[in-house]
């Protein structure tokens, strides 16, 4: 928030900069709808139009008296817009001259270009949505999965600020059994109170599930790479081209034809993968940006998270053992369809006739996959690091309140961990923060949003 004005007017393309149909720009801030009647033709007032009414007018430029276009103002009043504030959304045609008309008459009646994650940090300030909400605006443009977009969406409907809710009552709970016991002595108390140790082990599990989530999250909200190796002349580009089911990468008999990586995304099993074509391993390679390929292609499968080494069954070549030992290896025996060849731990296939995909593909998943759950539609997941680190904080807090407990440490030593644990759940929802964790959170949104 330290650079961040809350009082101004701001206004921003809410629609992706390129020719369309029509195209969005969002104003908000208190006064705008009547400063935007100064832009109307016969200065209309449109400050008596009601919450979420459609206005069609002329957007006209008030210095020259010109006509900019023909629009539709939605017109939100305090409370019922986006931002929780009075705010304006104007469409209009999506012709690039046109957009940059309408955003220079914005500029011309005093509002402020937003900065990125604007719009949603004032539905945030107006308690319009926790930061857990917030975070999965975010995520929910930027998933690249129908999986990852389930997971955000139900983040976006309250799901994690629900349970951390119900979790912090729990907490709540235990802590005035510990506050009752510090300000009262055992007779002036009247009952056992003795410490709710079941329900500290709960809430110390419920955080655990959900922290977790994580990788889960990371996995199918963020994706997976995938780095296509192995010797020249493999079938490795053919490969790439069967993945994305189009001719991207050129395929040629040719050694060496691929001499830098190429990259493109996919979805394999439901997990959204950044997948790459690389240079094919050579010893006698003549060329030195050959050999810069095959040097990218090395550095690539130091970042993967799943090597498929390829290697050419008519060939008769060793494999690189180097490789194969990496506990993230695939090997694909490609070329079946030539000749009936085996190698033990190598699946069988063959691009040509598509024999072995089926089976590469769910290797692929099964690899991924291997230490995290695959989520079902309801299932509560985390994709965001901050949340994580709340989460562990916590949780940690309670598990030092509950060795206190255990080893009969005195009871303000106790409340100390409960208080942490509190204040890194209330961090994660919003209702405890700094303004750099929101200029970190709402720095990496898209301006318009």
């Amino acid at each position: 928030m330290n650079s961040y004005n809350p009082h101004d007017v701001i206004y921003a393309l809410a629609t992706a900069w390129a020719k369309s149909a029509i195209a969005v720009v969002r104003v908000s801030g208190e006064g705008c709808i009547k400063a935007l009647s100064g832009a109307i033709e016969g200065k209309r007032d449109i400050c008596n139009l009601g919450s979420n009414t459609a206005y069609y007018c002329h957007l006209m430029d008030r210095q020259s008296s010109l006509e900019i276009d023909d629009v539709v103002l939605t017109v939100f009043r305090d409370g019922h817009g986006y931002t929780g504030e009075e705010a304006v959304e104007i469409s209009c045609h999506g012709g690039l001259q046109i957009v940059k008309d309408v955003l220079a008459a914005m500029e011309n009646l005093g509002f402020r270009q937003a900065l990125p994650g604007e719009f949603t940090m004032r539905a945030f300030l107006h308690g319009k949505m926790d930061l857990t909400r917030a975070e999965a605006v975010n995520e929910l443009i930027n998933s690249r999965g129908r999986t990852g977009q389930t997971m955000a969406l139900n983040r976006l409907n309250g799901a994690l600020f629900d349970r951390i809710n119900k979790i912090k009552a729990i907490i709540i709970e235990i802590m005035g059994i510990v506050e009752v016991q510090l300000d009262y002595s055992e007779g002036e108390i009247g009952e056992d109170l003795s410490f709710p140790m079941d329900k500290l082990d709960q809430a110390i599990s419920e955080l655990g599930r959900i922290k977790d989530s994580f990788r889960t999250g990371k996995l199918f909200g963020q994706g997976a790479r995938v780095v296509l190796a192995g010797p020249s002349n493999a079938g490795k580009s053919s490969l790439f081209n069967l993945f994305l089911k189009e001719e991207r990468s050129i395929v040629s008999s040719t050694l060496g034809t691929t001499r830098d990586y190429i990259e493109a995304s996919c979805n394999i099993g439901g997990i959204p993968v950044r997948l790459y074509d690389t240079a094919g391993f050579r010893s006698l390679s003549e060329s030195e940006i050959e050999e810069e390929g095959i040097r990218r292609s090395r550095s690539l499968m130091d970042a993967a998270d799943v090597i498929i080494y390829m290697a050419d069954c008519t060939d008769g070549s060793e494999p690189d053992d180097s490789v194969l030992s990496d506990s993230r290896c695939i090997a694909v025996l490609n070329k079946i369809d030539l000749g009936d060849v085996s190698r033990p731990g190598f699946i069988r296939l063959s691009v040509s006739t598509g024999q072995g995909f089926d089976e590469l593909c769910n290797a692929i998943v099964a690899k991924l996959t291997s230490d995290v759950s695959v989520p079902d539609d309801s299932a509560l997941v985390i994709e965001s690091e901050r949340q994580r680190k709340d989460l562990e904080r916590a949780q940690t807090a309670l598990e030092g309140a509950r060795l206190a407990v255990e080893n009969d440490l005195p009871l303000d030593i106790v409340s100390m961990d409960i208080q942490e644990a509190l204040e890194a759940l209330g961090e994660l929802t919003g209702e405890v923060t700094t303004d750099d964790i929101l200029d970190q959170i709402f720095g990496s949104f898209c301006v318009g949003k």
